[in-house]
């Protein structure tokens, strides 16, 4: 039996995004999202569920503060939906969807809970989809309008903020394979957008900057391991091209200013429009680098894929490993295997862990849900965190995901991964036992590991 401690200053927190629990989709003067309209399509969402309501903290936001503080929360990390700022995602500005992140704001700093601010998670206005969303260039610049604005009325009180999240999921799911909105599944249109994504945060960068000269600004990038399938020379030069395809395309621009030179020789017979200033653009001075981690990923040779020739193989299951409700591979040595691309390749930033958790069945039962699992879960992947950290990863501080069980994107509500069980029908929220524990951590710095 030994204790895992972490440093002093260490900033605990727990992270939602605003689709998956605010509700109040139609209310408050905010406009349309793809994510409003792509629930709308039949097919897209298990049992057609759709994040209208979801867990309606845009009208029980006190009351999810007072759990957060009841939990001892160190931070809390939320997203702002562009459409309740912009209706029509640029000119007209709705001073409602301000306000309610005002109070929001205001809310945490009362109950001493440090607000993390992310500016986009997903929720790109319908309007800006209509006139190509991520494949338009305009939309960067739209980004960095919007980014001035919410930065000009909260940057008064809000130190850390992120531009993006996990610009290498969104655009993979919703370009390359169109199974999240906007639902398109064009290769081209995907690195159209993957250009245009990291050119509006090096905009949003410097719109916050602006604004708020005292920020510290970040990105949350979703990096995970990507392993080949097999030890063949041909699925290692696969899961190079897919390393370089989900993590080196958006950490290398931003983090070291250039893009990776063996995707670009791959890619150049699409001949992208990059402009030669683009790269000054995107690569901008950082204070953090948010970092979402979950599991690995495996790759595969495969000649049929146009230009990369390589697939992911998400159906490889590896003997004796546990698997999330996600069907994810639970491997806490994904942490130990990321982190040190972060000094060795991407200039040694300091570090957040802005999410990290897993979807497990919670059974609510007599009023309570012990979820073993998931404490387990979160001892093994933060044991393997204080390793990486005792080894020179510089990371400052860990926010579970999620605080509240919540609208899981295609998987509606039928994926659990909160501190917090949310009944959908009563919207009651109960504690489960990982949040009990999870305020052990909070309050002991760190936790005793059990054998």
């Amino acid at each position: 039996m030994s204790k895992i401690i972490f440093p002093p200053d260490f900033l605990w927190g727990a992270a939602t995004s605003a689709y998956q629990v605010e509700g109040a989709w139609d209310s408050g003067g905010k406009g349309l999202s793809i994510w409003d309209t792509f629930s709308r399509i039949p097919g897209r969402i298990r049992d057609g569920a759709r994040g209208d309501r979801a867990c309606d903290h845009f009208h029980r936001y006190l009351e999810d503060v007072q759990l957060m503080k009841e939990l001892k929360l160190k931070s809390y990390r939320f997203s702002i939906s562009w459409p309740r700022i912009y209706p029509k995602g640029r000119g007209n500005i709705n001073q409602e969807g301000l306000d309610f992140y005002s109070r929001l704001v205001d809310a945490l700093l009362e109950a001493n809970i440090e607000p993390m601010i992310t500016l986009y998670h997903w929720d790109l206005p319908q309007s800006l989809e209509y006139l190509g969303g991520w494949t338009n260039r305009d939309t960067a610049g739209w980004f960095g309008e919007y980014a001035f604005t919410v930065a000009r009325y909260l940057g008064d009180r809000v130190k850390f903020w992120i531009t993006l999240n996990e610009p290498q999921i969104f655009t993979y799911l919703g370009y390359y394979l169109g199974v999240h909105a906007p639902g398109v599944k064009n290769r081209l249109k995907y690195f159209l957008a993957s250009h245009n994504v990291n050119l509006a945060h090096g905009a949003g960068v410097l719109a916050i900057r602006s604004e708020a000269p005292a920020a510290q600004v970040g990105i949350a990038l979703g990096c995970s391991p990507i392993h080949p399938v097999t030890d063949s020379r041909d699925d290692e030069d696969a899961a190079r091209v897919l390393d370089g395809l989900m993590n080196r395309w958006y950490a290398d621009p931003v983090l070291t200013g250039h893009y990776p030179e063996d995707m670009q020789r791959i890619l150049a017979p699409l001949n992208l429009p990059m402009e030669e200033k683009d790269l000054e653009t995107i690569y901008q001075p950082l204070d953090f680098v948010g970092l979402n981690i979950y599991t690995r990923n495996f790759a595969a040779r495969d000649p049929k894929v146009p230009l990369l020739e390589a697939r992911f193989v998400t159906d490889h299951k590896v003997d004796g490993a546990e698997y999330t409700d996600m069907g994810w591979e639970i491997y806490p040595a994904a942490v130990s295997e990321i982190l040190p691309r972060f000094k060795e390749e991407w200039g040694d930033p300091e570090i957040y862990i802005t999410e990290n958790g897993a979807a497990f069945d919670d059974l609510l039962v007599s009023g309570r849900i012990d979820d073993q699992r998931r404490i387990r879960f979160y001892q093994d992947y933060l044991t393997e965190l204080r390793k990486a950290m005792d080894l020179g990863a510089r990371v400052r501080g860990f926010f579970a995901w999620s605080f509240l069980d919540n609208f899981e994107w295609t998987e509606g509500y039928s994926k659990r991964f909160g501190l917090v069980h949310v009944d959908f029908e009563s919207l009651d929220r109960t504690p489960k036992a990982s949040a009990s524990w999870y305020q052990s951590v909070i309050e002991e710095n760190g936790f005793i590991l059990l054998k």
